[in-house]
């Protein structure tokens, strides 16, 4: 056996599947195993992969054993001369794994060998090539100055910015997104260290290699794509924390004494200097939106009270209670009910700053009208004040917009023009997974990979004359027609502003990020689902916690009605508490997303009870509840199946 591949996955199975894809490609006319090593994924990876990948080697872990762990499990299960470790958001082109073998054999001394890697919009990524962790680069790296001198000897240490990245070098530490290392080699050094969970593992065993008295390579003969940040997102809190405590556990190991104190304080110090940092940007972002549009809320009612007593009814006193006790009540009912509308999401839309203005304005009426005859005011001051509510918070949006601060759903899906590469057929697929995931409004024509090909936009060697023409922000490379190798070679000439995405002939994803900072984006059909909107899964819970508590408050009644009250009293409290959902999926397989355990299935059958409906059936079930979910479907089936809530 040539070569062993290992890969470690944990809930990127579209990802993956890519990887899968060019790896199989690549392997090609070698002889060659490929060990995927699942970390209790929940996306159901294992069943949507096994069957598009019959040659692969499948260990389903029943829980995360971490990177480390479950690359040895790897590793024990192998039996190639050179051994591969491999990220599962790469992609590798078809000459990859056969340029860094003959790499190899050329280089007796090589034990190990990393790769020149490129980010989703084809940017190089300066972890391709790094030194040991010290002190001093752990200094420049927290104060920035690796980043104000990035090809500084002395200030880029860490990742060698002084180093061509178009030359090959040898240098200490290998990327363990590609890393590929001799059987003797890993016979004298051992696997990975098992003491790191993430981050610096890679470290630790290249560091190992050269001790063992081999040299570790940056090659930079061929190149891959990596979508980085898929398990733990660059820039978090957490990410910071895991890679500084890597990096400490490596120096604590291998360096020891005053050194290792000094980095560990540097380390500390990073953590909390970070901790401060994230926290603060956190608040500005979840927290500070909401305190500024409660201020905005509460003025507004505040204005057109006193504009209204003033002009309209001077003859009205409205009792201060009307602004220290109403008014801060109106406010929070408001912004609850912008939250559930999808106000605070990801990406702003203006339709739902509209419904959660409406919604709130009928209920604050409603809450108006149950108030006792002494404390009623005028509904026209609840009326008005809604409205210039609306107002003052769409002025804000607007600004914030503009400024760059927030991201609209509307612009995001302009900015982003669309280009398809590939043949006619190609392209009818990947419009299709585009279809299905709500975005070929973005897709604006075909480029093709042929030169006798003349019904596309133009040839997919003028991309950067198309781009001048267009303005283009997005291109999705059709794998079949064209090589990985080809799209590689290309990346680099195209705009850095530009998206880019991939999409293989078979598969029914299609992957992409912005760059190495940000999380990347699959597109799927299983994007077409309802339950897969953020706001949709909220009204489901909240629908949830409404009945749960009516139950409650209710619960004598339900004690003659329901079959078995005592569970019936039970699942509301595990509803409320959010342990299980009032309508869940059948039994079988369940599709992404993922959902709490119900109380009924989808089909009405309770979950507890044996559902005698086909296998077949109850997948389709799963499947069109989640694609097609409606919020009064839930309802009805509470209705019909009240005497069985208690099952």
């Amino acid at each position: 056996m040539q070569l062993s591949i290992i890969i470690v996955n944990y809930n990127v199975k579209h990802f993956l599947e890519q990887c899968l894809y060019s790896v199989r490609r690549a392997t090609n006319g070698l002889r060659a195993e490929i060990i995927v090593v699942d970390n209790h994924s929940e996306d159901n990876s294992l069943a949507y992969l096994q069957p598009l990948f019959p040659e692969v080697q499948f260990l389903a872990n029943q829980q995360n054993l971490g990177f480390s762990k479950a690359c040895n499990q790897g590793l024990k299960l192998s039996n190639g001369n050179y051994v591969l470790f491999l990220n599962p958001d790469t992609i590798v082109p078809e000459d990859c794994f056969e340029k860094c073998i003959e790499f190899f054999e050329s280089h007796p001394d090589a034990g190990a060998l990393g790769i020149k890697m490129l980010d989703g919009a084809g940017r190089f990524l300066k972890e391709s090539k790094r030194s040991f962790p010290s002190p001093s680069a752990a200094l420049y790296k927290l104060f920035g100055l690796s980043k104000i001198f990035p090809r500084s000897k002395v200030f880029s240490k860490y990742h060698l910015g002084n180093l061509d990245q178009n030359q090959t070098h040898e240098i200490d530490v290998l990327a363990g997104a590609f890393m590929m290392i001799k059987r003797e080699v890993l016979d004298k050094t051992g696997g990975f260290d098992e003491t790191f969970f993430m981050y610096g593992e890679d470290v630790d065993l290249s560091y190992r290699v050269q001790k063992a008295g081999y040299k570790n390579y940056y090659f930079a003969g061929s190149s891959i794509i990596h979508f980085k940040g898929e398990s733990t997102r660059k820039g978090t809190l957490n990410y910071i924390r895991m890679f500084y405590n890597a990096m400490s556990i490596f120096v604590r190991k291998q360096y020891g004494g005053s050194r290792a104190t000094l980095f560990n304080f540097l380390v500390h110090s990073a953590i909390w200097f970070r901790a401060v940092m994230t926290a603060i940007a956190n608040f500005i972002r979840q927290i500070g939106l909401p305190i500024v549009d409660a201020g905005l809320t509460l003025l507004s009612f505040w204005l057109v009270k006193n504009l209204w007593n003033k002009y309209v009814r001077p003859d009205v006193h409205y009792d201060n209670r009307l602004l220290w006790i109403f008014f801060p009540m109106l406010t929070v009912a408001y912004l609850i009910i912008a939250y559930y509308a999808g106000l605070y999401d990801r990406y702003y839309k203006r339709p739902r700053l509209i419904r959660s203005a409406l919604i709130a304005t009928v209920v604050l009426l409603a809450g108006y009208a149950l108030l006792p005859e002494h404390y009623r005011f005028s509904r026209a001051i609840v009326v008005l004040g809604s409205l210039l509510s609306f107002v003052l918070i769409a002025l804000l949006r607007w600004v914030l917009v503009k400024a760059g601060v927030l991201k609209s759903q509307q612009e995001r899906n302009e900015e982003l023009n669309t280009v398809i590469v590939g043949a006619p057929i190609e392209y009818e697929k990947a419009l299709h997974v585009m279809k299905e995931a709500g975005y070929a409004e973005r897709v604006i024509g075909r480029v093709s990979v042929s030169e006798n090909d003349t019904t596309g936009m133009i040839n997919w060697k003028n991309l950067k004359q198309l781009y001048k023409s267009v303005g283009y922000r997005e291109i999705i490379f059709c794998i079949g027609n064209l090589s990985f190798r080809e799209i590689l070679e290309i990346t680099p000439q195209l705009p850095g502003s530009v998206k880019l995405k991939f999409h293989i002939d078979k598969s029914q994803s299609i992957v992409g990020s912005d760059s190495k900072d940000t999380s990347g984006e699959a597109l799927s059909v299983e994007n077409g689902f309802v339950l897969s909107d953020p706001y949709y899964r909220r009204m489901k819970r909240l629908v949830d916690i409404v009945i749960a508590f009516i139950a409650l408050i209710t619960f004598p009644i339900h004690l003659f009605l329901i079959k078995r009250p005592i569970h019936f009293f039970a699942n509301c409290f595990a509803v409320l508490f959010g342990k299980k959902t009032w309508v869940g999926y059948a039994s079988g397989e369940k599709p992404i997303p993922t959902l709490r355990p119900g109380v009924l299935a989808c089909n009405g059958v309770p979950v507890s009870a044996h559902n005698e409906f086909p296998e077949e059936s109850l997948k389709k079930m799963n499947y069109w509840y989640a694609h097609d979910y409606e919020t009064v479907n839930d309802l009805r089936l509470l209705w019909r199946r009240y005497k069985q809530l208690g099952m």
